[in-house]
């Protein structure tokens, strides 16, 4: 089969033959129909953070596709099925996954990381850990939900608790932070979208944002928040994984209020412990998302609740996967998927 390769930061991404994946027992081979191409694989290939799984490793973690074979002890998925592949496969036996904070798995697995991922025409996977998607959502924009649209569903609901009224700022229009507004909104936030790249802002507008701000045409964020707000905001997430917006992100926080980190970064960041305990303001990481709300969640993209057709911008053949990592870096793209 056709897969994109990662051999590493010197020699980076290559087009291969491979083998296809034999299935376990307890294992599905998935027929992958589309693999959305996330900022975690950029990661990999040029900034130095390393895969769990040495490489070469198939990279690609936001996988739909059919089930094309199963395992001799799968009964809960039969050939032929639509399915999700969630991005993280958790172990179901640890202190995390048994109290329900399965997003933190100590045994977590994740696609093109620990294992071999779906930049490919096939993927092995346990079966325990798919879900059937309904017939309504189209199989290939289905792929984004694994993670640019979980992961911000995760933040949204449970970490970020928001509730109908908070005024929400989110940092960075991504796809996961364009998830991120649209879930807000959904929920009943008011949501103020901040960006640098004034073609995402609008579309922040379009996905729920009732107001926006360009970064880079103010002196300060928080400032401005604070204008906007009458004294900061109910809640504030970072979407981007930089340290400079994650500070911001906090001093645009009303006093009580809460700020979510949902974007990575491996740097320190600086903000205030006595700005945290006097004013009792939350300070929240988010990572992923837990196998529980996957349901839920498909059932709002099915009922129009969540729209993921529009988010996909840009579709590209496994041969031109280098084309979606370069207009992510232009900018250009909301979330790009790769069509083995």
């Amino acid at each position: 089969m056709k897969a994109a390769v990662f051999h590493g930061a010197d020699v980076g991404l290559k087009i291969e033959d491979i083998p296809i994946p034999k299935v376990g027992a307890d294992q599905i081979l998935v027929k992958v129909a589309a693999c959305g191409v996330c900022h975690t694989d950029l990661h990999y290939i040029e900034h130095g953070v390393p895969t769990f799984k040495k490489p070469p490793v198939v990279l690609g973690h936001e996988a739909s596709g059919v089930v094309e074979e199963v395992g001799g002890e799968v009964s809960n998925i039969t050939q032929g099925q639509r399915v999700l592949i969630p991005a993280v496969l958790t172990c179901g036996k640890c202190m995390f996954c048994r109290t329900g904070r399965e997003n933190i798995c100590s045994d977590m697995q994740m696609l093109g990381n620990h294992m071999d991922g779906a930049y490919a025409e096939y993927v092995a996977v346990p079966s325990k850990d798919v879900l059937e998607l309904p017939a309504s959502i189209p199989l290939e924009e289905a792929s984004i939900i694994a993670d640019a649209t979980s992961t911000p569903y995760h933040a949204v609901k449970n970490r970020a608790r928001v509730q109908p009224g908070d005024t929400v700022v989110i940092f960075g229009c991504g796809g996961v932070g364009m998830n991120a507004v649209q879930l807000a909104s959904a929920a009943g936030g008011y949501v103020i979208a901040v960006d640098v790249n004034e073609r995402k802002l609008e579309w922040a507008r379009e996905f729920g944002a009732a107001q926006t701000v360009n970064a880079g045409k103010v002196e300060r964020v928080s400032k401005e928040i604070k204008k906007m707000t009458g004294g900061g905001a109910d809640i504030a997430m970072e979407v981007i994984g930089n340290p400079r917006t994650i500070e911001e992100a906090f001093d645009c926080v009303r006093s009580g209020g809460r700020l979510v980190i949902v974007g990575f970064t491996h740097e320190k960041i600086s903000i205030s412990a006595g700005k945290i305990m006097f004013r009792e303001i939350e300070v929240l990481g988010s990572l992923g998302c837990r196998p529980v709300d996957y349901i839920p969640l498909i059932r709002m993209v099915e009922q129009g609740k969540i729209d993921i057709r529009k988010q996909v911008t840009h579709r590209f053949a496994l041969d031109d996967i280098q084309k979606a990592f370069d207009v992510m870096k232009e900018g250009a793209s909301l979330r790009s998927i790769v069509t083995p």
